[in-house]
């Protein structure tokens, strides 16, 4: 009688940090029940996964060690770096396979947790769709990290991001700067860079440094007091949790003017959302604070009305002279009708000119607007606010008609309000003298937010009564075309060639 060798069992075990008191039940069970353990290493030959499980080996064991081929990005294979290791990685599993379908049970050591960075990832997914396998997970560095400094990584609502110090020094920056808690992998000949970005992001006088956790040599401190030549591989940087944590003592505060874009949390820069994570106060007009999303507990917020502008400036500067990080929030860009001239102008006086204050940008309205209905800003245009509140109503016109007579395509800002309802009338007759009937017009309300709308209309057409303050007008030049794609969508578009 004849039949089929049943095929063995795929184990990919999680060993923990270092510390083998860290392994699970679970894992030394799986050791105990492989016929075949295998585990990586370098070309010297040692593995840590290994000596973490040691004691649990038998001299029963048939043992595959895993050698990697190389270690630095410096090869002649003609796929380079990652083709080398793809050969390897398929050569592995092959003789991985090989033992599960002689029907033996393989146990993959990995340090940490399998699928976590691990190298066992590589054989789970060249060999899980073949053979039952069952993954063991492990405790991560992470964890051991956080464990080993006593401090809590992350709490309540916080973000915890987890980053590879591989990634370039702009993208680091970016993301340490947005995040609340964070850990940084993979340090060794990636720390300067890593501490680089720690400092452009703020973060650097919160940073945690170590190394080797629940292993031998393990070392803990604070990453600003550590040398670079020292440090390994097996170390992280971590940024734990801020809540409970008191502001620092400053001699000196700063006022950063934040642009949130159009509408909530989506449309924030990298670097906007840094500098609110990184603010000890929020202070803005109500509506505008209220897009920005929780980001610390114990931050301070302060809204006021939108008509107190340069109190509002004021008080963000005193704040900040006497020691506090303070985010002026602004809709949109605050260069751009908001609240960053307001700023500028209240610290130019000369009991706030020795206050540091930076203007961070933001998604403006009409480029929001124009993306929402497709490119009608493709060309020369000009920006014109239609509010009377603080320019007479006749260098609005004289704008609106030098803007037409220079067949400018033209955003309207603040068209309209509940005390302001005679102006989308007023400039849409004026430019009727000097456009097309069918000039095509982007009525964008709300863009970005729940109640968004974009409408493409002609200026014959367009209703002065459906405009009102959340609105943004794009009246388009001589050159502005409005097509009907196939899917019934008007897109408004202005060439970049004139003529």
């Amino acid at each position: 009688m004849s039949g089929t060798q049943p095929k063995g069992k795929l184990y990919g075990v999680g060993l923990g940090p270092g510390d083998p008191n860290l392994m699970t039940v679970a894992a030394v069970k799986a050791i105990a029940e492989a016929d075949v353990v295998a585990y990586h290493s370098a070309r010297h030959g040692r593995s840590i996964a290994r000596s973490i499980a040691a004691e649990h080996l038998r001299e029963d064991h048939v043992e595959e060690r895993l050698m990697y081929p190389l270690t630095v990005e410096t090869t002649d294979h003609p796929g380079g770096y990652r083709g080398a290791l793809d050969d390897f990685y398929e050569e592995a599993a092959a003789r991985l396979a090989a033992h599960l379908d002689a029907g033996r049970t393989v146990a993959v050591l990995a340090e940490g947790d399998p699928l976590f960075y691990g190298s066992y990832q590589h054989m789970h997914k060249r060999l899980a769709d073949r053979y039952d396998t069952t993954v063991i997970p492990g405790v991560t560095s992470v964890s051991a990290a956080a464990a080993r400094l006593g401090e809590p990584l992350c709490e309540a609502e916080e973000v915890l991001t987890i980053i590879p110090g591989t990634l370039p020094e702009d993208e680091l920056t970016a993301r340490l700067a947005g995040t609340d808690s964070a850990v940084v992998m993979k340090l060794g000949r990636t720390f300067p860079t890593v501490k680089r970005a720690l400092e452009r992001a703020g973060r650097l006088d919160d940073a945690r440094y170590v190394e080797r956790a629940f292993m031998a040599g393990e070392r803990t401190e604070r990453l600003s007091e550590v040398d670079p030549a020292t440090v390994p591989y097996f170390s992280v940087a971590v940024l734990p949790s801020r809540i409970d944590q008191e502001p620092p003592v400053r001699d000196r505060g700063e006022v950063v003017v934040v642009g949130t874009g159009p509408a909530g949390a989506p449309w924030l820069t990298p670097e906007s959302r840094g500098a609110l994570v990184n603010a000890d106060v929020l202070v803005g007009y109500t509506t505008y604070l209220d897009r920005v999303p929780v980001l610390r507990p114990g931050q301070i917020r302060h809204g006021s009305d939108n008509k107190v502008e340069s109190e509002r400036a004021e008080f963000a500067l005193d704040l900040a002279r006497r020691g506090r990080k303070v985010a002026v929030v602004s809709g949109g860009d605050p260069g751009v009708f908001a609240m960053a001239t307001a700023v500028l102008e209240v610290a130019c006086e000369p009991a706030y000119a020795d206050v540091p204050v930076r203007v961070l940008p933001g998604v403006t309205a009409a480029n929001a607007a124009a993306a929402a209905a497709g490119a009608p800003l493709g060309h020369d245009y000009a920006t014109i606010s239609l509010s009377d509140r603080l320019k007479p109503w006749d260098v609005i016109e004289a704008r609106l008609r030098a803007a037409a007579s220079a067949d400018l395509v033209v955003a309207l800002y603040n068209p309209g309000s509940k005390s302001r309802t005679h102006q989308v009338a007023a400039a849409r007759d004026l430019l009727l003298e000097l456009r097309s009937p069918e000039t095509p017009v982007v009525v964008a309300r709300d863009v970005g937010g729940p109640e968004q709308s974009v409408r493409v209309v002609t200026l014959k057409t367009l209703e002065p009564s459906e405009v009102d303050m959340r609105t943004l007008l794009l009246i388009g030049s001589s050159q502005t075309r409005a097509v009907e794609r196939a899917d019934g969508r008007t897109i408004a578009w202005t060439p970049r060639r004139y003529g």
